[in-house]
């Protein structure tokens, strides 16, 4: 007797996958968020291949229409590709950059997101931001820290 479904090991490589792409995408490394992705859009791709008709090739006049594969989702994860391939390199792009200034690759937290939570706990409304306070009395720019220390570090070497 002949399976018209898709495999078992096949459903469950897509369970792993995605389960494990969504996993390291809540971590906070960039480079496990890199990994996360590529694990997600490869576990979609399979899925959608998956959703596809299996036969022979689609080409009018070589085989009856009845015994053709879907072209569709062929075309679909080819597509896919192209686009997890291009988010890789930009999140590759971001971790790079992260990790020459500040030495990691770790997302910080923001100090707005930490005021905006405080404001939404007391039931608050935040203030508009006025500026004018200049760059060593506004608490809303990025601490230059960790990019300041590698500088140091790197003239020290020399």
């Amino acid at each position: 007797m002949r399976s018209t479904g898709p495999a078992l090991v096949v459903v469950v490589a897509v369970g792993v996958l995605v389960a494990t792409g969504v996993t390291l995408l809540l971590e906070r490394s960039l480079s496990r968020i890199l990994l996360g992705v590529i694990l997600l859009g490869n576990g979609v791709n399979l899925l959608i291949l998956l959703g596809g008709r299996a036969g022979s090739a689609p080409l009018v006049g070589t085989t009856p229409i009845d015994r053709m594969s879907d072209a569709l989702p062929q075309a679909m994860v080819l597509t896919a590709v192209v686009i997890t391939f291009g988010l890789t390199a930009f999140l590759l792009a971001i971790a790079y950059r992260s990790w020459y200034l500040s030495g990691d690759d770790e997302v910080q937290d923001d100090l707005e997101d930490r005021q905006i939570v405080r404001l939404a706990e007391r039931n608050e409304v935040s203030t508009a931001d006025l500026g004018g306070e200049g760059p060593d009395g506004d608490p809303e720019q990025v601490d230059p820290g960790p990019a300041l220390r590698r500088l140091r570090r790197r003239g020290d070497d020399e």
